[in-house]
This record gives C-alpha cells, structure tokens and sequence, in this order.
C-alpha cells in the first residue's frame, strides 16, 4: 500500500482509537502523527510480510505498543526529538471519536470500515468525474449513502431514466463499487483468501 493510502485509510482509525483510549484531542493528534511518521521513517512497508498478519492487526499492534511507551517519546521529545507535524485534518475525526461509544478496539475497526468504504467510494467519484463511468454521481450517492433513498420511480422521473435503465444504473455502480472496495481490501493482506476473509470482517464490523 503506498504512502498515500496508509495515510488516508488508517489515521482517522487510529486518533479514534487514541481518544478512545482516553487520550484528549491534542495529544491523541500528536500520538497519531508521531506513529505514523516513525513507521514511515523505519520502511516499515517494506518490511512488513503479509504472511505475518493483516495490515489493519499491525498497525492495532503498533498503537497499543506507542501507548505503552509513550511516556518516553513525550521525553524525548522534549530533548528535541520530535517530528514535522504530518498535514492531517483532524475536525471529522475527532467528531466520530467524540460521538463513538465503543470500546477502543471496536472503534478503530469500525473507523477502518468506514474508511476503506470511503476511499473506495471516493475512486468511484473520480472513474464518473473523468467520464470512464457515464451517468450521474449524484445519484449513485442518494443509494448508496446513509439514509433514506428515493424510491426508484422517484428517482428515474428526476434523472429522466425509465425504472430498467435506473436498475441497470444502480446494479454497474454498485458491481464497481463491490470491485473497489475488494481492491482497497487486498492491497492490505497477503492473497485472495485472506482479502475475502478480511471483506467478511469489514461486512461485520459494519452490521454492529
């Protein structure tokens, strides 16, 4: 998984674990930025072998292990030792930590979920703003959002579509979005067997 995509998938998951944990805003936001810039800074990336666990159980791991020696970093940082800040935004997070009454272990899946259904949505956007996906986006969002949709006659009359072409429609889009979610699964696991596994778990985590 590139720099890019560890960063967008896994920060907000990991400050709600940090203020779950107990941390107040300020220093779960230097705790998070710290751990992800030393990980970076030690190629963890390169390092880390599929074979020995999921990317979302390591970097849980990684958290629980900054807590405990955070006492020493918050020294060391005081001798001069600190990082450069990473450019982060932390409001949204810091609204679903604040909102979020699960235990710490169940926030950070659950913001994980969330997450990679984001991205996953997100590259979807992109393939329908480049015109790779014909149609609109926006009405891919009122089915595919929290809420409640329009009825499709609704919504076939609004976008000009009859009922079969807005079936078809909604059935592509969600087919893609099925794929890109896959896709953001594998890029964190090790092969086919343990993407499905770990589909099965973001399909759980979501149904809490």
């Amino acid at each position: 998984m590139a720099l890019e995509s560890l960063l967008r998938t896994y920060w907000r998951p990991l400050y709600v674990f940090m203020r779950r944990q107990g941390l107040d805003a300020e220093p779960a936001r230097d705790a998070v930025q710290d751990l992800l810039v030393r990980l970076l800074e030690h190629d963890f990336l390169e390092r880390l072998s599929p074979e020995k666990g999921r990317l979302r159980g390591y970097l849980l791991t990684a958290a629980r292990n900054h807590l405990v020696h955070r006492h020493e970093r918050e020294s060391a940082a005081r001798r001069g030792g600190g990082v450069v800040p990473l450019p982060l935004d932390f409001e949204l997070a810091e609204r679903i930590a604040s909102e979020d009454a699960r235990g710490p272990d169940e926030a950070f899946e659950r913001e994980w979920a969330a997450s990679v259904m984001e991205r996953a949505l997100g590259r979807l956007k992109e393939e329908f703003d480049s015109g790779a996906r014909k149609g609109p986006f926006a009405l891919v969002l009122q089915f595919f959002r929290p809420g409640e949709p329009p009825s499709y006659r609704e919504a076939a009359e609004a976008h000009g579509m009859s009922l079969p072409q807005l079936k078809t429609f909604l059935h592509r889009a969600r087919v893609r979005y099925r794929e890109l979610v896959r896709e953001e699964v594998s890029d964190t696991v090790g092969g086919p067997e343990e993407a499905e596994a770990e589909l099965a778990e973001l399909l759980r985590v979501l149904k809490r």
